[in-house]
């Protein structure tokens, strides 16, 4: 064989070769490099959100303070705690609860942030548990979508966006140092 006819040979040769292993891979899978085949798996996957969020709004406001609500839903079997929230409209963003007192109802921070039973759901509704925004700096106009970012417990964070909405009521007053 002249060096001609391996030039020619070889390259179909190793084409078939690699034709072959390709078929002979398990259904669903295909030919990877060793390094891709030895890759972990979480390279690759990415985890699921441990809360969903529904029915997300925020009360509209040209400037002071407003108010986001929704419904938390935890989607993991263990407890999940909201410790902090954040927005581009304001700087200061508070977890807060509604307590009643002889009549009255005043609102304050929530200690311990809002915590979310496994399989379960945790309402932020005016006249109850909400995300305050202190400071809002940017108006928050009808139809607005506001972004919004909840911090948990174990550092994960999860995002969604609320669209404001004029709100009149749950005109509760506000105790900061409680």
């Amino acid at each position: 064989m002249t060096i001609t006819t391996v030039n020619r040979v070889l390259p179909a040769a190793l084409a078939a070769l690699l034709a072959a292993a390709a078929c002979a891979a398990p259904a669903g899978t295909t030919a990877a490099s060793p390094a891709a085949a030895q890759a972990p798996a979480s390279a690759t996957a990415t985890a699921a959100a441990p809360l969903s969020i529904s029915d997300p709004w925020v009360k509209t406001a040209r400037s002071g303070m407003s108010a986001a609500f929704a419904t938390l839903v935890n989607t993991t079997g263990e407890a999940v705690t909201v410790v902090a929230a954040s927005t581009p409209v304001s700087p200061s963003v508070e977890l807060h609860e509604v307590v009643g007192d002889g009549g009255t109802t005043t609102m304050r921070r929530k200690q311990g942030g809002f915590v979310i039973p496994a399989g379960g759901r945790h309402v932020l509704q005016p006249g109850g548990d909400h995300i305050m925004l202190m400071d809002v700096r940017t108006a928050v106009e009808p139809g607005a979508e506001v972004p919004f970012t909840l911090t948990l417990k174990d550092g994960r964070t999860v995002s969604f966006t609320a669209v404001a909405k004029d709100f009149a009521g749950a005109n509760e007053s506000y105790a900061p140092h409680e």
